[in-house]
């Protein structure tokens, strides 16, 4: 037993993992991180969340849902600002565990995160899907049956093609490489700012006073057992509005690949958190001022239905359409950050090591692996009562994180380099980012947490079958014995 806890508590060797990561071109700037972190958080669920949350939850008191989820994420993400400066690695949150806690929990972080970005990048292929499908038919344009939806649905179809197409293509652009990636990724966050803008400036226009009182509705029950009004409707609100800021882990996960990540990976994490609160609020403050928050409630797109209604039809096709082209930037985040951590899976041996070599100086093999994941869920399996467990595994994740500031800052200055930014009002700071993403977990429902549990069992199984005897800290170790 002494013999297995001994594996599964060693701590990676910091520069183990400077070594590995060296053949990864370091070409990511802080403008390319702050539009990956842009437009992988300030994805579809901008014009659908705010609208959902105060239909259902929050009234106009979803801005203080989405602000409350801010100050929780944005606890952590200086948490993440300092882990990515002192240890730039592929793998994010795995390869910091790994290093401070030790392989085992490193597996529990990096598996948590797998969850979030597998089902994330069926999650938004799918949506990017229904919103196309949805644009094409104002104009008499319609999928055949066939072909227009998962094979595992109700509806008659055998796979979601525009799903397919989506992830191919994202595909296709990240093998070249992510510097060529960013490129498009700018000028696609760029067009979806501008996007959000519109509906603001248009939607203020129409906002009426009445629409906002009361501000925080009389707290009572929802015909489903759900909370609606008060501080537990604002509660309610802020775990579903989170989902919504996890996006920029998948800055982190590319660290390996920054220009000087002292510098950019902070200014990248913060500033691109920073950026997506603004128009969460912003555009949650409009769109309850237009209209009042129960006119939202089973509305599938709150912001196109606004801007119809208030008599700007073709400013809502525009809204739209430049939406949909801009939810290919949550994709591109999701499978950039995504085949990184796979990757480093495949580089430690934890998962099968051809998943860990590079092609041409890109980890295109993991890749290749989270391509076809994502098509099997986007196209052909029904996932949406997977869509919590996205939030779940995240959560986790952050707080190992957290509370990892504690075992980081020790080692600062001796075998971990000094990063340039540190988390403020250390100790108290990372405390409160701990206790805040659990309390956003506890506010999970219990289905979300049981499909977690079941994903956390299947890791297990894979690591102690696996992984744990395949570990290159573990052949390293019996290679340095004999060589003794």
């Amino acid at each position: 037993m002494s013999r297995l806890t001994e594996k599964m508590f060693r701590k990676e060797d910091p520069l183990v993992y400077q070594d590995k990561d060296s053949h990864l071109i370091r070409s990511l700037t802080t403008k390319d991180f702050l539009a990956l972190g842009v437009g992988t958080i300030v994805s579809a669920s901008i014009f659908t969340l705010p609208g959902v949350v105060a239909a259902q939850h929050a009234g106009p008191a979803v801005a203080l849902s989405c602000l409350t989820a801010a100050i929780v994420a944005g606890l952590v993400a200086f948490a993440y600002a300092e882990m990515a400066a002192a240890m730039p690695f592929a793998g994010s949150a795995y390869s910091w565990i790994n290093v401070i806690f030790g392989e085992f929990w490193g597996w529990i972080a990096g598996w948590a995160l797998l969850a979030e970005y597998f089902i994330a990048v069926a999650f938004v292929a799918s949506g990017l899907s229904a919103n196309f499908q949805g644009l094409i038919s104002t104009a008499g344009l319609k999928l055949p049956r066939s072909l227009a939806a998962a094979s595992t649905g109700n509806n008659g179809g055998l796979m979601d093609i525009v799903a397919i197409v989506a992830i191919i293509l994202v595909t296709l652009l990240l093998s070249r490489g992510a510097s060529q990636t960013t490129r498009v990724e700018n000028t696609l966050v760029v067009l979806k700012v501008i996007a959000i803008l519109i509906f603001i400036f248009v939607g203020v226009t129409a906002i009426k006073m009445s629409n906002y009182s009361p501000f925080i509705p009389k707290y009572h029950l929802n015909p489903d057992g759900s909370p609606f009004g008060g501080w537990q409707g604002i509660y309610a609100g802020v775990s579903e509005i989170f989902l919504a800021y996890i996006g920029f882990d998948s800055i982190a996960a590319n660290s390996a690949e920054a220009k000087n990540p002292q510098k950019t990976m902070p200014r990248g994490i913060l500033g691109s958190l920073v950026i997506a609160v603004i128009l969460f609020v912003s555009v949650a403050l409009v769109l309850v001022g237009m209209f009042h928050y129960s006119d939202y409630a089973n509305n599938a797109e709150p912001v196109g239905y606004a801007l119809r209604r208030s008599g700007h039809a073709i400013v809502a096709t525009v809204v739209q359409s430049i939406a949909v082209v801009g939810m290919f930037t949550a994709l591109i985040g999701m499978m950039l950050a995504g085949s990184r951590l796979v990757y480093s899976f495949g580089r430690d041996g934890l998962l099968p090591k051809w998943l860990g070599k590079l092609e041409h100086n890109l980890p295109n093999r993991a890749l290749i692996v989270l391509t076809i994941i994502g098509i099997l869920l986007g196209a052909f399996f029904p996932f949406t009562f997977l869509a919590q467990l996205i939030s779940a595994g995240t959560l986790i994740a952050f707080m190992f994180v957290s509370i990892g500031i504690y075992a980081l800052r020790p080692r600062e200055g001796k075998d971990i380099p000094m990063p340039s930014f540190r988390m403020p009002l250390y100790p108290v700071l990372p405390g409160l980012g701990f206790l805040g993403a659990l309390a956003i977990f506890m506010g999970l429902d219990i289905q979300a947490k049981t499909y977690a549990l079941g994903w956390f069992i299947f890791g297990m199984l894979i690591y102690f079958a696996y992984g744990i005897r395949h570990s290159t800290s573990t052949i390293d170790k019996a290679a340095k014995h004999q060589d003794d």
